[in-house]
This record gives structure tokens, sequence and C-alpha cells, in this order.
């Protein structure tokens, strides 16, 4: 992981104000320029930096899970002399996006997402095949916060809590799956991003960008805009808080978690008995250790947890981090590869 850099006024300002919202445009970048009292190519020109920087992971969408694909959470554990070489062939399938060590026994987290269960379900039985190791399939139940953003500012968006069901995938169209396939990966950083992912994906631009409007609208999309790095940002530190709830009240907590602006990510996923217990998953990112660890003491504290069965589970080392990839990357042809 590399150390934070020193942004500059223009890049901080664009990563307060377009993590989400960024315009669905034909020159968006000059829109941008315009709000921010800049110019459309010092606006590329910064972009472009926090990308080499590694700051920005990508522009683009961000998916809600199990709309437009499927998608798990994953664990192993992993012996620690085994645990690069493990962590490596893990990291080495196109459908696993985050890979994570973790403190724990169960050492080693991972995402794996792709266009159906099946495929979900043949990577994770591949890489316990590959490893001869166990892999603990842990799809998500129920989300009641899923955002990951890193206000500069120290303010966050209001938030809507409310328990939400896994949703059922959307029936894509042929072009709307070449739409995903091309804009999965983030915008490209030219003047004209979705003419050119509409080259891409064979469509007009207007056809492409009335798709990411309506998805945008129906929630299927949480939002459009830049996804950081949180580490290159100053979040040094991140842990997940694992809680064991009796299920008749386990929506009530996860709702009241996801309710502190500290928390990026609050879930419900089910428990793998004897091996796992916890079914109440959300992630605290902080400055620094200690500051994570107040903020979880918080969380037992002001949610009447003393008594739950827990744990937290600290990042320790990235393998790997990339938006998730629900369809094949088109060839020249247009088809998914």
């Amino acid at each position: 992981m590399r150390e934070p850099i020193e942004l500059t006024s223009l890049e901080r300002r664009l990563l307060d104000r377009y993590q989400r919202g960024f315009p669905l445009a034909a020159r968006p970048f000059r829109a941008v320029a315009e709000v921010l009292d800049s110019d459309e190519a010092a606006v590329l020109l910064a972009l472009r930096r926090l990308t080499q920087a590694q700051v920005l992971s990508r522009l683009g969408p961000v998916f809600r899970p199990h709309v437009f694909g499927a998608s798990t959470l994953a664990a192993m554990a992993v012996p620690d002399a085994r645990l690069d070489e493990v962590a490596a062939l893990v990291s080495a399938r196109p459908e696993v996006n985050h890979n994570y060590r973790r403190e724990h026994r169960f050492n080693l987290w991972f995402v794996v997402a792709g266009a159906d269960a099946g495929q979900v379900r043949s990577v994770l039985d591949a890489l316990a095949a590959s490893t001869g190791l166990p892999v603990l399939d842990l799809p998500l139940l129920t989300d009641y916060h899923i955002d990951l953003g890193f206000p500069l500012d120290g303010t966050a968006p209001v938030r809507e809590i409310r328990a939400a069901a896994r949703p059922r995938p959307l029936m894509l169209t042929p072009l709307e799956r070449r739409v995903v396939a091309v804009v999965q990966g983030g915008l490209p950083l030219l003047p004209r991003p979705y003419a050119e992912l509409a080259r891409r994906a064979g469509c007009a631009e207007t056809e492409l960008v009335d798709r990411l409007e309506r998805w945008l609208a129906g929630g299927q999309i949480r939002r459009l805009g830049l996804v950081v790095r949180h580490h290159e940002l100053g979040f040094r530190a991140n842990a997940m808080a694992v809680w064991d709830i009796a299920d008749d009240t386990v929506d009530h907590v996860g709702e009241k978690l996801a309710s502190f602006p500290f928390v990026t990510l609050c879930y419900r996923r089910p428990r793998r008995p004897p091996h796992w217990r916890y079914n109440l998953f959300c992630m605290i990112h902080g400055r620094d250790r200690a500051t994570v660890e107040e903020q979880h003491r918080r969380l037992v504290d002001e949610c009447g947890l003393a008594r739950v069965p827990r744990a937290l589970l600290f990042s320790t080392r990235r393998y790997k981090q990339q938006g998730a990839r629900y369809c094949r990357p088109l060839d020249a042809a247009g088809e998914g590869r």
C-alpha cells in the first residue's frame, strides 16, 4: 500500500464533490470544471494523477450487489507460511475483486463476483481444489448500508437506513449486458467518455447514457462517481466488525449500526457453524488503529452490545482491489471474451 499523497486544492475538491453525482453529460469533465471553477483539461489532468498515484481506483458506477449478477464474501484459514502463495492464487482469478489479509484464524477474505451464482460457486470450488483449503461462502442476505465513500471535509451525506433484502437479478438484454461490460471497469479519462464506451458497446451514446440514468434512478446503481482507495487518502486503518445477533433482532441492530457515520458497510450474512458463528458485519475505517478501536467501542456501548459475541478483524494487507466484474470484457467484435 502506498503512502498518502499531498492533494492539490482541485484534487481535494474533486474527491469531496464527485464520489457520487458525476454528470451524465456529453462532456462531463467540462461540466465538473464549471462547478469547480476550473477547466476541462485541468480536471482530466488531476484525475489522471490521482489514478497514477492509486488514490483513485476508478471513476464509474457502483452496482448494487446481486442486481447485475451474483457475488459473495469468502474466507479461508490459511497457514501463515502459505498465505502469500494462496493469496496470489485467489487474486489471479478475474472474478475476485477484493482480497485482504485480516487478523483472525480466517485470515484471507475476498469477494467473488460473476454473471450468476453458478459461476461464483465454480470459482470457490476451483480455489478450494487448487489450494486444498476449505472456503467459507458468506453471501449477502440483507444490506443496511453499502457505500464506501470517504468525504475529506468531514461531512457525510445524510443516510436513509433501512433493511434491504437481497434483490432479484435484472434480466438484461444483450445491449444492457454489453453496457455493463464496458462501464464496470470505469469511465475512460477522455473528454467524451460515454461516447467512447458506447462505441465499445456497439450502441449510440444516448442509449448507453439512458441505461445508466434508469439504473441510477431505480437504485440498481448506488452511485456514479470517483471510487477511491482509502489507505492512499490517509484512512490507514480498517477493520471488519462481526457480531452474533439473534435473528429476531438483527435487522434492528443492523440499522442502528449503519446509522453511525464511520460505518462504511453494514450487512447480514449467514452463519456457518461450527466454523463461523457471526451473522452481522460492518466495516469501520479510520486514520489509525486507535481511532478504529475507539469507534468500535462506541458501537458496543451505544448499541448495547457488550454481552454479544463479537470479533474485530483488522486488515493488515491489501492483495487486490478493483470493481466487481459481472460481465466478461468485450473483444474487438463486441462479444464477451
